[in-house]
């Protein structure tokens, strides 16, 4: 009896010591102990910025300019209109006719916005403007004229001078962009864009000197540089509306004059633009 209440005493220690001990997972030797925290983003998750595209129209207004005219090759004059006043075309009676988008004063847009705390962009930007000088209005004209010089108020007439740039005063600019979020709510959001570019203009000018007429080609007339403040509003993700107002400065110095294209024009001028647009959203 001795015998067996001590063999009872000591199977029930045993399992009193093993019921206490902590229960350890088995663990495979080959498998990497977890860290803590949260586990990394696979890269092809991560949000890659968004590609995008707008199309819209604009209304312009023109700083007044001094523009010169020169000729002394193929004909004889060198004379300048001081403070000519310029005005825009904006043709919008075309906007409703599907085959006549691009008759109008149009803006088109194709960009990448970069995904990263900064909210920063870049973009290339068509701006198609239209500029073209008054018809008969008083002008100081100065300068030199087939042997007769010049120093007076004058009326300028298209006999005498017509000069348009129609087709037109096209800004093409590289532009850095930069967004501000300014509300955001669901799928509706509105933010606050700026910009700030440069670029060459590749315009196509009408144009008649002293009865010598002249139209095109586009080729290279010089630069620009601008920058411009609005509000963009995203809906749905994919669809957005656009509103800007973009300053620029116009540096005209290739204008071909006459049909032998051997005359210049040159001028400089500031630009204002009021744009309003559509657009789609493509998230990388």
């Amino acid at each position: 009896m001795r015998s067996f209440l001590l063999l009872s005493g000591l199977m029930l220690g045993l399992a009193g010591s093993l019921i206490a001990q902590p229960i350890v997972p088995l663990v495979d030797p080959a498998t990497p102990p977890a860290t803590s925290g949260t586990a990394p983003v696979p890269a092809e998750l991560k949000p890659h910025g968004s590609l995008y595209f707008s199309w819209g129209y604009n209304r312009d207004w023109y700083t007044r300019s001094d523009i010169r005219f020169k000729n002394t090759t193929t004909d004889n004059y060198d004379f300048t209109f001081l403070r000519a006043h310029a005005s825009d075309k904006p043709d919008f009676k075309d906007f409703w006719r599907f085959n006549s988008w691009t008759i109008p004063q149009y803006d088109m847009t194709l960009g990448y916005l970069f995904h990263d705390k900064h909210n920063l962009g870049i973009e290339v930007s068509w701006n198609h403007l239209k500029y073209v000088v008054d018809d008969n209005q008083m002008i100081h004209v100065r300068g030199n004229i087939r042997g007769h010089y010049i120093d007076k108020d004058t009326l300028v007439d298209p006999d005498f001078v017509h000069l348009q740039h129609t087709n037109g005063n096209n800004y093409l600019m590289v532009n850095l962009v930069k967004h501000k979020v300014l509300w955001d709510r669901h799928h509706f959001k509105v933010s606050a864009v700026g910009k700030v570019g440069v670029g060459p203009m590749i315009s196509y000018t009408i144009s008649t000197v002293l009865g010598n007429h002249q139209e095109g080609p586009f080729h290279y007339h010089g630069m620009v540089v601008g920058s411009s403040v609005g509000l963009k509003a995203d809906i749905l993700r994919y669809f957005f509306l656009q509103t800007d107002i973009q300053g620029a400065w116009a540096n005209y110095t290739n204008t071909y004059l006459g049909d032998d294209r051997v005359g210049r024009a040159t001028h400089n001028f500031g630009s204002l633009q009021a744009i309003w647009a559509f657009g789609f959203n493509v998230p990388l």
